[in-house]
C-alpha cells in the first residue's frame, strides 16, 4: 500500500490554472521534434517564473495548476506568463497563447508518500471547490484571458502598485455575474490585463458557463420590452443617448500619454504616436491637450524633456490643466495579428474607465487601426457617430501612409518643441518629404518653423506648396494655413476668415493669440486686441507666459499701467522670460528707469542691454539722442551684416529720425537716401510684409514734414497716386492722412487739417501721430487751448507711445520724440508740478 499524509485542515491559498491554447494543433503543425524544443523552452520559463513569483507546481499537462500564498503573485505569474508566451511564439514563429483562471479559497492539501511520487503521482495534492471555480474560469477565458474571481480580484487590485509601472498601466475589468455548472452560487468575474495584449473583452457563453441576467433581460421578456420601448426609444434619443463613463462634454480636453510599442519594432515608436494625435485633432468635439502644452507642464512638474507621460504623469498633467481624461495608447503584436489599443484614464483615481482596440494584419494595417481606435473613442467620449463619420478623414490623407516618412516627421517636431535646431528639423522634414512627396503636413510644419524664425517669404512658400497637394490636409489644417497666408494680405477678408475659423474650431489658441497679434498691428485696437488674449488664458492652452505678457503689452497701451504690471509678473510667473520690452516701458511710463533697465536685463534679449529698435527708443525717450546716434549705427552696421533687408531700412530710418530729432534741418540727405532705397527695394520688401514699402515711405514724408521739408513731403505725397495699401490698410491710411494734413497746413490751409483729423482723433485706434499732427493744425488755426488738450494727450499717453507697432515699427521713434517734446512742454509751463528736471526735447 502506498501511505500518504492525511489532508490538513483547509488553508486559503491563490489557485491559478491556465491552459495552452491549441496545443494538439501546434503539434501537429511543427511535428514532435520543434514541439518537444518548444516545450522545454516553455518549461524553462515556468520554472523562472515559479521562483520569480513565489509558486508551487501543482499539476501540468496542456496547461498548469499552481498555487500561491498570495493573490498578486499569482496575477504576476499570469501576467508574466502571457508575455512570455508571446516572446516565445514570436521566436518559433508561431502564436502561443494561454487561459488563465485565478482564484482565492479554501483548500485541502496532503503530500503523496515518496513511493507514490515514485510510481506517478503528484508530490502534493490540492482539493477543494475552490480548484473547480478556477478550472472553470480558466475554461471561461478567452485565448490571452486572465479571469479573476470576485474573491481574488479586490486582493489582487489593492496589491498591484507591487508590480511597480506596470501594475498602473492594467486594466481592471468587471463582466457581473455568471452561473458556472456544478457551482451553486452565481460568480462576480473580472479581468485584468496590459492593453494590447489581453483581450479587454466580455467571455462567451459556453455549456459550463452563463452570464446570470434577471429576469426582465433573458430572451422572452426581452423581445416584450424591446417592442414596448421602441417607441420611446426614438422620441427620447437625445436623453436616452449613451453617455461617456466619465463627465466628458463637447469641447473637454484629453492629455495623450505616450504610445507603448510592445512590438519591438522601431519604426512604430514615434510615429504612431503622433499619427494617434493627428486623427483625433480632427475631433471638433474632443480637445487634445498640445504636445506644446505637455511638454510647458512637464517643466512646471520640474521633469525634463524626456520625461514620460504615463499613467501617473499624465494624470497629474490633465489635473493641473483641465483635462477631463488620459488616453494611454499602445500597439502590441497579438495571436500574430498587430492590435492598436487606448485606454481611457480617470485622472482623478487614475483608474481605468474603459478600453478600445482594433486589430489589423501587418505593420501596415497600424494607420487604419489607429483611425478605427479613434473614431471609437470620439463616439464613447460623447461625439454623435454622424458628426465622427463626416470628419474623419483617414490618417494616409491628411497625414502620410509612409511610416518612415510619419517617424521622420515625428522626430522634427520633437526637434522643434525641445531644441529648436532649425537645420536638424527642416532636415528631418525634408527627409519626410523625400519619403513622401506629397506630404502636406510636412511642408506646413516646415512653413510654421520657418515662420518662427522669421523667414516670412520662405515659409509662404511652404504654405502654398502645402496647399498645392490636393487631398491631403484635413479640413481645419487647410483653412489654418489659407489664415496663415492671409494675414498678410489687406486686414478686412484676413479678419472675416478669422471669425469664420472660430466658429468651427474656437479652441485653437494659436489662431486666437495671432488675431489679436494682427489686431494690434494692424489696426492698432488694443481694446480688440485685449479681448482676443483673455479668450486664449486657459489652463488647456499652451504659452500661457507669452499670452500674459502679450495682454500686459495690450494694457500697457491703453495706459493701465498697474494693471500691465500684473500681467507681466504673471507672465514671469509662468516661466516666460524671452521678452521684456514691454515689461520693462511698464516701468518706463513712471521713469522708474533702474527698474526698466533690470526687468529688460533679466530677459533672454535683454541680457546684452538696449540695443536695436528698442535701444534707439529708449535713449529718446530718455532725451539722450547721441546715444540714441551711436545706437542706430550700431544697429545698422548689425543688419549689413545679416543681409536683411527690411532690418536695415528700419536702422535707417531709426538713424534719419535723430538727425532730425537732434537738430533743425538735419537728416535730410538721410531722408532722401532712404526714400531712393526703399522705392528700389520695394518688390523686395512687399515680397515680405506688403505694406512695408509704402509705410517706410510715407514715414520719410512724416519726417520731412517734421523738419518742414515741403519738396520732399510733396514727393512723398505723389508717389503714393494710385497706391491700394493706403487704402486696405488701416494704420497705413491713416498715416497717409496725417500727410495729407501736414501738407495742407504747410500750404495755408490748416482749417482743412484740423477737419481731416478731428474725427480721426476722437477714435480709441488713433495713431499717436494723429494727434500730434492735429496739435499742430490747431496751432496753426489758433485754437490754443484745443492743441493744449492734444499735448497733454501726448505727454499723459506713454504706454500708448511705447506700444503703438505697425508692420515696419518706425512709428514708434517718432512716437517718443513727439512725447518727450509734451512733457517737456507741460515741464515748462508748470515747473512747479514737476520736481524733476524735464528731458531733453528734441529740435523742432
Amino acid at each position: 500500500m502506498l501511505d500518504s499524509q492525511a489532508p490538513s485542515t483547509p488553508q486559503v491559498r491563490t489557485l491559478l490554472l491556465t491552459d495552452l491554447v491549441d496545443s494538439t494543433g501546434l503539434v501537429e503543425r511543427i511535428g514532435d521534434t520543434a514541439a518537444a524544443a518548444l516545450f522545454r523552452a516553455h518549461d524553462r520559463i515556468v520554472l523562472d517564473l515559479q521562483q520569480r513569483w513565489r509558486g508551487r507546481l501543482i499539476d501540468r499537462s496542456d496547461g498548469l495548476l499552481l498555487i500561491f500564498e498570495r493573490p498578486i503573485d499569482g496575477l504576476g505569474f499570469a501576467l508574466d506568463y502571457v508575455r512570455g508566451l508571446r516572446e516565445l511564439g514570436r521566436e518559433h514563429n508561431q502564436p502561443l497563447q494561454a487561459r488563465a483562471g485565478l482564484h482565492v479559497g479554501e483548500v485541502l492539501l496532503w503530500e503523496n508518500s515518496l513511493d507514490a511520487v515514485q510510481l506517478g503521482a503528484k508530490s502534493l495534492e490540492v482539493e477543494g471547490l475552490a480548484k473547480p471555480l478556477a478550472g472553470r474560469l480558466m475554461a471561461l477565458a478567452r485565448p490571452g484571458q486572465i479571469l479573476l474571481s470576485a474573491t481574488a480580484e479586490p486582493l489582487a487590485h489593492r496589491a498591484a502598485r507591487e508590480l511597480g509601472e506596470r501594475g498602473e498601466l492594467l486594466v481592471w475589468k468587471s463582466y457581473g455575474r455568471w452561473r458556472f455548472k456544478g457551482v451553486p452560487e452565481a460568480q462576480e468575474i473580472y479581468e485584468v490585463g496590459e492593453p494590447g495584449l489581453a483581450p479587454l473583452r466580455m467571455p462567451s457563453h459556453t455549456p459550463k458557463a452563463w452570464r446570470d441576467l434577471p429576469l426582465w433581460r433573458r430572451p422572452v421578456a426581452l423581445a416584450a420590452e424591446t417592442m414596448l420601448l421602441a417607441g420611446l426609444l426614438v422620441g427620447g434619443w437625445f436623453i436616452t443617448r449613451p453617455q461617456p463613463a466619465i463627465a466628458f462634454g463637447e469641447r473637454d480636453w484629453v492629455v495623450v500619454g505616450d504610445l507603448r510599442n510592445l512590438t519591438g519594432d522601431p519604426r512604430l515608436d514615434d510615429s504612431l504616436e503622433q499619427a494617434f494625435r493627428i486623427s483625433l485633432e480632427q475631433s471638433r468635439y474632443v480637445n487634445v491637450l498640445s504636445d506644446l502644452k505637455v511638454r510647458e507642464t512637464l517643466q512646471r512638474m520640474q521633469r525634463g524633456n524626456d520625461a514620460k507621460v504615463d499613467r501617473a504623469s499624465g494624470s497629474e498633467i490633465a489635473m493641473r490643466d483641465g483635462a477631463r481624461a488620459l488616453l494611454l495608447p499602445t500597439v502590441a503584436e497579438v495571436g500574430g495579428r498587430l492590435r492598436v489599443s487606448a485606454e481611457v484614464v480617470d485622472p482623478r483615481t487614475q483608474t481605468t474607465v474603459y478600453a478600445v482596440s482594433a486589430d489589423g494584419k501587418g505593420i501596415e494595417s497600424a494607420l487604419a487601426s489607429i483611425d478605427d481606435v479613434t473614431d471609437q473613442l470620439r463616439e464613447q467620449l460623447g461625439e454623435a457617430m454622424q458628426n465622427v463619420q463626416e470628419t474623419s478623414v483617414p490618417l494616409p490623407n491628411v497625414a502620410t501612409p509612409s511610416l518612415e516618412a510619419l517617424k521622420a516627421f515625428a522626430v522634427a517636431r520633437n526637434v522643434v518643441y525641445t531644441t529648436r535646431d532649425r537645420e536638424q528639423a527642416l532636415g528631418l522634414y525634408r527627409r519626410a518629404l523625400q519619403l513622401d512627396p506629397q506630404f502636406a503636413l510636412a511642408h506646413a510644419d516646415m512653413a510654421q518653423l520657418l515662420a518662427g524664425f522669421g523667414e516670412v517669404g520662405a515659409a509662404a512658400d511652404e504654405w502654398r506648396k502645402a496647399l498645392a497637394i490636393p487631398g491631403r490636409l484635413s479640413p481645419q489644417e487647410k483653412l489654418r494655413i489659407e489664415l496663415m497666408l492671409l494675414q498678410h494680405t489687406p486686414p478686412a477678408a484676413y479678419f472675416r476668415k478669422v471669425d469664420e475659423y472660430l466658429v468651427l474650431y474656437p479652441d485653437d489658441s494659436q489662431v486666437i493669440s495671432r488675431s489679436a497679434t494682427n489686431l494690434w498691428h494692424q489696426r492698432n485696437d488694443f481694446r480688440g486686441a485685449e479681448a482676443r488674449y483673455r479668450l486664449a488664458i486657459k489652463p488647456a492652452y499652451p504659452n500661457q507666459g507669452s499670452i500674459q505678457y502679450s495682454l500686459g503689452t495690450m494694457l500697457l497701451g491703453q495706459d493701465r499701467h498697474a494693471e500691465a504690471l500684473d500681467a507681466f509678473r504673471k507672465s514671469r510667473e509662468w516661466g516666460f522670460s524671452g521678452w521684456a520690452e514691454y515689461y520693462a516701458r511698464a516701468y518706463d511710463v513712471r521713469d522708474k528707469h533702474a527698474d526698466a533697465d533690470r526687468v529688460y536685463a533679466q530677459s533672454t534679449n535683454g541680457k546684452q542691454g538696449w540695443r536695436g529698435e528698442g535701444g534707439v527708443s529708449t535713449w529718446i525717450d530718455r532725451g539722450d539722442l547721441a546715444r540714441a546716434g551711436e545706437t542706430a549705427t550700431a544697429w545698422r552696421k548689425q543688419a549689413e551684416d545679416a543681409g536683411d533687408v527690411v532690418d536695415l531700412l528700419r536702422a535707417r530710418a531709426a538713424a534719419a529720425s535723430v538727425a532730425a530729432f537732434a537738430k533743425p534741418g538735419g537728416g535730410t540727405g538721410d531722408m532722401r537716401d532712404l526714400l531712393a532705397t526703399t522705392r528700389a527695394r520695394a518688390k523686395d520688401l512687399d515680397a515680405i510684409y506688403p505694406p512695408a514699402s509704402t509705410e517706410l515711405q510715407l514715414y520719410v514724408g512724416l519726417l520731412a514734414a517734421y523738419s518742414g521739408d515741403r519738396p520732399l513731403l510733396e514727393d512723398v505725397l505723389r508717389g503714393m497716386r494710385g497706391n491700394t495699401v493706403v487704402r486696405d490698410y488701416p494704420t497705413v491710411a491713416q498715416l497717409y492722412d496725417v500727410l495729407l494734413a501736414e501738407h495742407e497746413r504747410m500750404t495755408g490751409n490748416a482749417a482743412a487739417a484740423k477737419a481731416r483729423l478731428s474725427p480721426m482723433a476722437k477714435q480709441e485706434n488713433a495713431l499717436v501721430v494723429v494727434h500730434w499732427a492735429l496739435m499742430r493744425a490747431e496751432q496753426a488755426v489758433g485754437d490754443h487751448q484745443a492743441a493744449a488738450g492734444q499735448s497733454r494727450w501726448l505727454a499723459t499717453h506713454r504706454g500708448r507711445v511705447f506700444v503703438e507697432n505697425t508692420t515696419t515699427d518706425v512709428l514708434r521713434f517718432f512716437n517718443a520724440a513727439v512725447a518727450v517734446q509734451a512733457r517737456s512742454d507741460a515741464a515748462a509751463v508748470a515747473p512747479a508740478a514737476s520736481a524733476r528736471p524735464a528731458p531733453t526735447a528734441p529740435a523742432r
